[in-house]
């Protein structure tokens, strides 16, 4: 299948490992050009020279922190500078760290007001105006099935993710006249290098092993395993594509049927 992505400019987030680096090497796959950010440039440089290797695509890597606006800023335009363009947005941030409403102080909860949504508005902010100008664009935002059931335990991202959602869903209606699509998409338990911390904090807090957490959180899910990153990627590049132009507005989880509701 055709995607339609080959020569798209693709921007996105956090994507150095786990998720992110799945969902650029899935755009790269089919032709799409990249800009790949994260705050630690060695391992930055790594993923997308691996990347451009493989794929044989143009990429460009600009290390910088996505909770402030500078870093934003920098990364935005470097991205314009090299390819004159944004045209698919893919925003996502590393998890905030787990814990109760009792556990967690204030400059924890501003911290991940910065990084889960405060750097979901402000990227989409500079990228969208092009978007309008050439009647195209894809925006995506990857969650976390937090923002649909919450997870014991996360209160921050519990909280934020659903603040995502309902950012993304107005979105939706307001450019769906321009030809732009937004979109979340919601991961499960995923296996990660943010799935094995969590998973090592709450072992620790319950004085177990982890991977006693590991086997309980695949006993709760119906297909008994965790998921594998370019099994979210792959559902990401299709939301961004040409093929997907008529979905705007909705939140799809990747989780192995561990959601229970019906919508």
């Amino acid at each position: 299948m055709d995607l339609g992505l080959r020569d798209k400019v693709g921007l996105v987030a956090a994507s150095s490992m786990g998720l992110g680096f799945a969902v650029a090497e899935e755009l790269a796959a089919e032709g799409a050009k990249l800009i790949m950010c994260a705050r630690g440039e060695d391992a930055l440089i790594k993923a997308s020279d691996s990347i451009a290797e493989k794929a044989g695509v143009e990429v460009l890597a600009v290390a910088g922190d996505l909770s402030n606006k500078d870093g934003i800023d920098r990364i935005v335009a470097k991205a314009i500078e090299k390819f004159g363009r944004v045209d698919i947005l893919i925003t996502n941030t590393g998890g905030p760290p787990s814990g109760t409403f009792d556990t967690i102080t204030a400059n924890d909860w501003e911290a991940a007001v910065r990084g889960l949504l405060y750097s979901v508005v402000e990227m989409t902010r500079l990228v969208l105006p092009g978007m309008k100008k050439r009647g195209w664009g894809r925006i995506l935002n990857v969650t976390s099935i937090a923002a649909k059931q919450p997870v014991d335990n996360l209160m921050l991202s519990n909280s934020l993710r659903a603040a995502v959602t309902g950012f993304a869903k107005t979105l939706a209606t307001e450019v769906a006249p321009f030809g732009i699509t937004v979109n979340n998409i919601l991961p499960g338990y995923t296996a990660t290098e943010r799935v094995e911390d969590l998973a090592k904090a709450l072992a620790e807090k319950e004085g177990i092993e982890s991977s006693a957490i590991r086997a309980r959180w695949e006993s709760e899910i119906p297909m008994q395993r965790l998921g594998r990153p370019e099994e979210l990627a792959a559902l990401a590049a299709f939301l961004v594509s040409e093929r997907a132009g008529y979905i705007t507005g909705s939140s799809i989880a990747a989780d192995g049927g561990w959601i229970r509701s019906l919508f």
